[in-house]
């Protein structure tokens, strides 16, 4: 039975095991239960703090978990990435009091809080800097104010925390962070485990495409086809209708409408979009 790891609250949580329960999994409901077992799937699942996965991958006792990449990192266990999933997008940035001139090489000698100790001494040694690094586990935005740090380094995703107590984030992001599946480095992937990967990617790719539909004129296929490549090329079916044809093709979600636009352009006809359920590719 495969054992895998998923975040036990936050937005990370929620968003995966979503993605598990579209995915066909047993769900954990309203319970706080640390694990449940789904006999239908062969798998168990672990409720864990975003913050522990890493470690327990990389002991081997888990043989997959979904957590963060900059809380993996953070861990430095020995863990691999094996997928991305697309959400949790977060920036690790340093920061400190808006309106003054700081810099990175500005560090040197200063104080900073953080509750990713092991990032930020690892950035700091990679560029040859000796600062005091303290480590807080909560409201590391405050600790400037409160006078036990001169900067911070922080996850940032829209920076209204930092600008609600007047901090402002500088130099280049740390980490580029979002949700992750990893395993324990150099063992390989099972093909039991292909299948929870599977189940998944199937998932993440019915959210990010759409499926488009339309008509156009044998003339035009070539332009048309430019524009919906799909994944692997459009399906061209004949019409009864001389010289067009009917055309399907998987496009980004994010770019539809754009891509309507120019279909339209070339004149294209009864373009039509449709969300996908569960797609494997």
């Amino acid at each position: 039975m495969i054992k895998v790891a998923v975040p036990n609250k936050g937005s990370l949580s929620e968003a995966a095991t979503s993605i598990l329960a579209e995915a066909g999994y047993k769900g954990r409901g309203m319970n706080k239960v640390l694990n449940i077992v789904d006999d239908v799937n062969d798998v168990e699942f672990f409720f864990l703090r975003p913050k522990d996965i890493a470690i327990y991958v990389a002991s081997g006792v888990l043989d997959l978990g979904i957590t963060g990449r900059d809380l993996a990192a953070d861990s430095r266990a020995d863990v691999q990435e094996i997928l991305d999933l697309g959400f949790g997008s977060s920036t690790f940035r340093y920061a400190s009091v808006a309106g003054e001139d700081w810099s990175i090489d500005k560090l040197e000698g200063k104080r900073i809080a953080t509750s990713y100790p092991n990032i930020v001494r690892q950035d700091l040694k990679d560029r040859g800097l000796n600062a005091e690094v303290i480590r807080l586990d909560g409201a590391v935005e405050i600790s400037i104010r409160l006078g036990v740090a001169d900067a911070i380094a922080d996850v940032v995703s829209t920076g209204t925390t930092l600008r609600q107590q007047g901090l402002a984030p500088f130099g280049d992001p740390i980490v580029t962070s979002e949700a992750i599946v990893i395993k324990r480095s150099g063992v390989e992937v099972t093909a039991e485990e292909q299948v929870v990967l599977g189940r998944i990617q199937g998932i993440l790719h019915a959210r990010n495409y759409l499926m488009l539909d339309y008509n156009v004129a044998q003339d035009n296929l070539a332009a048309a086809a430019a524009v919906t490549p799909g994944l692997t090329g459009p399906t061209v079916s004949p019409l009864n209708r001389e010289n067009w044809v009917a055309v399907r093709a998987m496009v980004p979600k994010r770019e539809a409408n754009q891509i309507m636009d120019k279909l339209a352009a070339l004149g294209a006809e009864a373009i039509l979009a449709s969300d996908l359920r569960i797609a494997r590719i």
